[in-house]
């Protein structure tokens, strides 16, 4: 954001994976994405190979290329410079736990520029598209929605799945039809948002709330899933989705365990964080998150 900030009128495309890239594809950040997956990239990642003209050209043409691509042997970086690539700055592929918040460690190749980066807060910007599919996919539901993503990178920094189950047995039948939650005093509406990742959580679920009107919300691209989480109340663990809620401006209670959230949380002043005592996420009592996601919603 700071990169735009500075040159609003910059063409910026961005080299990654299309689906994650998607995000910032006109949407604020960048003209245009590129596919990492791409074949005849391959070859920048080896010594002494041909080099696709066309890439080579496509590489040469940019004024400055900001990397963050993992490359000990900095053989990319030589093939960019066998492109006539004069600009290139790298940052950090790795994050490092003792050198400060992440956001802050991914900044720094942007403050060598001289462009400050006061503000590490996360947004994302989805667009009037995003925004029309997640009204049609919500349109009904009771307000407020409370989304979950019981998932994450791993299984030590997930809550045990029998608490998510235990913190909404505590509170009301919930529904997702905004008639049938009048008639019963609900005060919100539920949705579980996973990936393929997640599929072992998911299921699990579906069966322990079957008939209970909870919307599951299965494998969305980004942008939509974004527009999804725009409005919500939010509760996750350390993982992408939480940075995307957070990003997307969701209200969102993150808990955490054996990360850091001094370097891994989002910097945004809509996140709450609930740190498990000892690291370990089985400990966070139901009771905490329950007062955290009571302090959250609107008197029935």
């Amino acid at each position: 954001k700071a990169l735009r900030d500075a040159w609003p009128h910059a063409h910026i495309e961005i080299l990654g994976y299309k689906h994650i890239a998607a995000l910032a594809e006109n949407r604020f950040y960048a003209q245009a994405v590129r596919s990492i997956e791409y074949g005849p990239l391959s070859s920048f990642f080896a010594r002494n190979l041909a080099l696709s003209t066309g890439l080579a050209d496509y590489f040469s043409n940019f004024d400055l290329i900001v990397s963050y691509l993992y490359d000990p042997d900095r053989i990319f970086e030589k093939n960019l410079c066998r492109c006539g690539v004069e600009n290139l700055l790298c940052g950090p592929a790795k994050i490092l736990e003792t050198a400060g918040h992440a956001a802050r460690q991914l900044a720094r190749p942007i403050e060598d520029l001289g462009i400050k980066v006061p503000d590490l807060s996360e947004r994302v910007f989805p667009s009037v598209d995003d925004q029309r599919f997640a009204r049609e996919l919500l349109g009904s539901l009771q307000q407020p929605i409370i989304a979950i993503h019981p998932g994450s990178g791993g299984a030590d920094k997930n809550w045990p799945l029998e608490n998510w189950i235990g913190l909404f047995s505590r509170r009301a039948a919930f529904s997702v039809a905004e008639e049938k939650s009048r008639q019963t005093g609900n005060c919100f509406s539920l949705i579980v948002v996973s990936g393929e990742a997640d599929e072992a959580q998911t299921e699990q679920l579906e069966r322990e709330w079957k008939n209970r009107g909870v919307r599951f919300v299965k494998n969305l691209p980004l942008p939509h899933l974004a527009a999804v989480l725009e409005r919500s109340i939010f509760i996750g663990h350390d993982s992408g989705i939480s940075h995307l809620a957070a990003a997307a401006g969701a209200n969102c209670i993150l808990l955490f365990g054996p990360t850091d959230p001094n370097v891994w949380a989002p910097q945004n002043s809509n996140v709450r964080i609930l740190t498990a005592p000892n690291g370990r996420l089985a400990n966070l009592k139901i009771e905490a998150v329950d007062a955290a996601l009571a302090a959250t919603l609107r008197p029935c």
